[in-house]
């Protein structure tokens, strides 16, 4: 793609020899191709999250091809190799002051979806790369009260890294931090919502369901005092040792590994009762504001200490264990229709 935002090399990424990158390490191309092929059973998905300047709101999201949570999705790989581009979502959920909570999670088939390398469009929404960052154009009806959730989003990075990180032993999934530092812009006038701040942007693939490489994660992502973003991952596959990850990126692009610290338990979630753990955990959370509390996920803001430094951003909690129950798939058709 033309226009790129600067790497953090002309060559190769720009890696710190302070301690040795985690095995599974490697580059790819910077920046996104919304059309990359998308094994059958498998996902792709790319991932935005912001937190207004003031801290009072925030927004996440996420766009699919192969919806990882689909209970749709789901049932149709019960009953057959399925093709992941007839499973796709634009999912934007708003965080308010007082909790109010906005969310879009429709989710479409192939026949609604148009791909290229520069943009992605799903019914009536879609997102563009124009240069210097992507434009996302949201149209949707949001839930709870069926309001009209039409505006835009703009993701401007301060670089685009070439950085990919795989996820597990058989190199089946894979993590790549896109945009670790960025601005977001939110304009959404049929809410009432316009708001700027840090944001960030990555992107994960899998050439099976998520299900079969994960039992459950955590993972932390935070704008740390220095201007930094620190990310701390632990994914857990059953009764294999959990894959850690503990990491730093600066504005160019730059990578570095941080020590490795086994995850402290946080508080469940008031109403689900999921289990949350940080990370890497060096000091006991100043902030933990729960925002999503589901059956199986959990997201909440984050205030705590990374490599010496204050760091304020988004943590989740992921359980596939529970995902993977019936019951938890029979509830969540109320919070993702579809629409082919």
């Amino acid at each position: 793609m033309e226009g790129l935002p600067p790497r953090s090399s002309d060559t190769e990424p720009t890696v710190s020899q302070s301690e040795a990158l985690p095995s599974g390490y490697s580059t790819r191309e910077p920046g996104i191709n919304f059309a990359e092929a998308v094994a059958d059973n498998g996902y792709l998905w790319w991932y935005v999250d912001a937190i207004s300047d003031d801290g009072r709101q925030a927004i996440t999201m996420i766009i699919f091809v192969g919806s990882v949570f689909s209970p749709y999705y789901a049932r149709a790989r019960r009953k057959a190799v399925t093709a992941a581009e007839n499973h796709c979502a634009f999912n934007t959920i708003l965080y308010g002051p007082g909790g109010k909570k906005r969310w879009s999670m429709t989710e479409r088939g192939s026949a609604r979806l148009k791909r290229r390398a520069d943009s992605y469009a799903l019914g009536p929404s879609r997102i563009d790369w124009d240069g210097e960052s992507f434009l996302a154009r949201v149209n949707e009806r949001c839930t709870p009260f069926a309001q009209r959730m039409q505006g835009t989003i703009r993701i401007t990075p301060s670089t685009l890294t070439a950085h990919s990180l795989q996820l597990d032993e058989d190199a089946r999934h894979h993590w790549n931090p896109i945009a670790p530092i960025a601005r977001v812009d939110v304009d959404l006038p049929s809410l009432g919502t316009a708001w700027s701040g840090d944001g960030y942007l990555d992107s994960n693939r899998g050439t099976e369901p998520l299900a079969d490489g994960f039992s459950g994660w955590d993972w932390t992502r935070a704008r740390l005092s220095n201007g930094d973003c620190a990310v701390r991952y632990e994914a857990r596959h059953g009764a294999r040792k959990p894959h850690r990850l503990a990491l730093r990126f600066k504005k160019d692009g730059s990578i570095a590994s941080e020590e490795t610290r086994d995850a402290a338990a946080l508080p469940r979630t008031g109403i689900w009762r999921v289990h949350r753990r940080m990370p890497g955990a060096e000091a006991r959370p100043t902030r933990l504001q729960t925002l999503e509390d589901t059956p199986f996920y959990a997201r909440s803001l984050i205030k705590t200490e990374f490599g010496g430094e204050t760091g304020t951003g988004i943590h989740e909690s992921l359980s596939m264990e529970r995902f993977e129950q019936r019951w938890v798939q029979t509830l969540l058709p109320f919070r993702m229709p579809r629409r082919t």
